[in-house]
């Protein structure tokens, strides 16, 4: 189950524009597989960003991870270039999930409680330090 559904996209923009960018066959109706597109489309983008601080799939959607992905499907419905409005809403969605991988932002679900955060052990591996008084000795005669 994506993280927004046409409904979110229709109240968002309405059903007029929805069925302008997703009607590709043009019987009236948004093309099922056009959504799923878009809809997995901002899935992915938000799952990049939050991945590494929250367990994924989340249990229960948090409402800003459904507003972010409604933007970012719909900016990806306009292929043929979004209108002003659209692009600022996406360029929003992406700067507020990048504040998330940040820690800025954090993602309470509708009960209040923030979604279990990734448990990861943080490593580095670095080669032998190549400058070192013993490296160096002599040098500075």
């Amino acid at each position: 189950m994506t993280y927004a559904a046409l409904e979110d996209l229709i109240e968002r923009a309405g059903e007029t524009e929805i069925l302008q960018v997703a009607d590709r066959d043009g019987n009236d109706a948004p093309d099922p597989d056009v959504i799923e597109a878009a809809l997995v489309h901002a899935d992915n983008i938000v799952n990049g960003y939050v991945a590494h601080r929250y367990g994924l799939p989340f249990v229960q959607t948090p409402d800003l991870v459904r507003t972010w992905a409604t933007s970012i499907a719909r900016y990806y419905l306009h292929r043929d270039g979004a209108p002003d409005q659209v692009k600022d809403d996406h360029k929003e969605a992406l700067a507020a999930l990048k504040d998330v991988a940040r820690g800025m932002i954090s993602l309470p679900d509708a009960a209040g409680q923030e979604p279990q955060q990734t448990q990861g052990v943080h490593m580095a591996i670095h080669p032998d330090e190549v400058f070192t008084r013993q490296k160096l000795a002599g040098y500075n005669d």
